[in-house]
């Protein structure tokens, strides 16, 4: 009697729902491989899209509107979506550690789990500073600071923000609006609220051209955002407990009630122990086909990677660029077809938002002033990007 014989099953898991995990969910669903048993591990059930996060502390954007639903997208991807925690790897073993549940096993695997602000080095960064990323961490800090707000608007309220590159120039202009809305809406003067950004280069966007930097000295200057410039934090001490002090190398103290740190990225610790080749600052290794250079069975995309051949900054349009390339590969490498390499753009468009409903455009050398027309071009840009995952 003949016996059924199961059809050959290949584990691919996807760690993390960064940008180009969502773009690779969105094709494998469009183009699904037989006998490929597809899942995703992340920490939550939406992730957060870079591009309109400052829009939506500003007040522009809902929750909804600047998160992909990874519940729906699996579903539509065929894929089993784990709600949990990775922290470590068995590569020897091809298994997933997870904090919560039993191991995951793995025949490919892949890696965009976004990146994290280092705060290791100041002494009491981890204990009083609210980070950058996770994202959900802040938001939670930040609807609390807004509902505070709300309910004692005659306060005068003092917020630090740590960092003065495109993140932390973003996240300044965009807590500035909304901030100053409660205050008007509550008829309190405008000046009740002190915004700080603190940045140990002598310039602030240190990695953008002069024309962007002389851009963005000039609004944040106009907006009365205090610029520190040069200036190194060096503790983060508590005074009491709803006030705090940023103390720096030079010995500038600045009390404040909140302190946002949006310095340097660095990769999550738990990654330094899985033998995967990595950089200086733990990010993981990968060639043109952005593959392991240790693991060939291990991929790697968005923040978390560096191109070997091409380093690049950490910024989201890379991780967007990023995503229709990884799935060839993955589908590639799964059925045992040659790679494609994939090579980025060496300039690309930025597009800052400053919390006013205008933006500033910025390629290379050439810079566009804040305008409602760019902001405009903005926002169309990343509502279609958004709509590729409500359909």
């Amino acid at each position: 009697m003949q016996q059924n014989v199961q059809p050959v099953v290949k584990d691919l898991v996807l760690i993390g729902g960064g940008h180009s995990h969502a773009i690779a969910l969105r094709m494998f669903g469009m183009k699904p491989l037989p006998k490929v048993r597809l899942t995703l591990i992340t920490p939550a059930s939406d992730t957060p899209y870079s591009g309109m996060l400052p829009g939506h502390i500003a007040g522009l954007y809902s929750y909804d509107e600047c998160h992909i639903d990874l519940q729906r997208l699996t579903d539509f991807a065929h894929a089993h979506l784990y709600i949990d925690r990775v922290i470590n790897l068995d590569l020897d073993n091809h298994k997933v550690i997870c904090a919560n549940r039993s191991a995951v096993d793995f025949d490919v695997l892949s890696i965009d789990i976004g990146s994290t602000p280092a705060t290791i080095s100041v002494p009491g960064a981890a204990e009083y500073t609210i980070p950058a990323k996770p994202v959900a961490k802040l938001l939670e800090n930040w609807y609390k600071l807004l509902q505070n707000l709300n309910e004692h608007p005659q306060q005068k309220l003092r917020v630090a923000i740590v960092g003065g590159g495109a993140g932390g120039v973003e996240l300044a202009l965009s807590m500035q609006t909304h901030l100053q809305q409660i205050l008007t809406a509550n008829q309190q003067p405008i000046q009740n609220l002190e915004i700080h950004l603190f940045q140990r280069h002598q310039e602030i966007l240190p990695h953008y051209h002069s024309s962007m930097q002389r851009q963005i000295k000039q609004i944040l200057t106009s907006r009365d955002i205090k610029l520190h410039l040069g200036e190194s934090v060096s503790q983060i001490a508590q005074l009491h407990e709803e006030l705090l002090a940023v103390k720096c190398e030079s010995g500038l103290v600045v009390e404040c009630q909140k302190v946002f740190w949006v310095t340097q990225a660095t990769a999550p610790d738990w990654l330094k122990t899985t033998g995967l080749g990595t950089d200086k600052r733990g990010f993981i290794l990968v060639n043109d086909f952005l593959q392991s250079q240790t693991h060939p069975q291990v991929f790697a995309a968005g923040d978390i990677a560096t191109m070997v051949n091409y380093p690049r900054p950490k910024a989201g349009v890379f991780a967007v660029r990023q995503g229709k390339p990884l799935f060839e590969n993955l589908q590639r490498t799964i059925l045992g077809k040659p790679l494609k390499p994939y090579k980025p753009q060496q300039q690309y468009l930025s597009l800052i938002g400053t919390g006013d409903k205008r933006a500033i455009a910025t390629k290379g050398a050439f810079t566009l002033p804040p305008h409602p027309l760019i902001w405009r071009w903005k926002d169309w840009i990343d509502r279609r990007f958004m709509q590729q995952f409500s359909k």
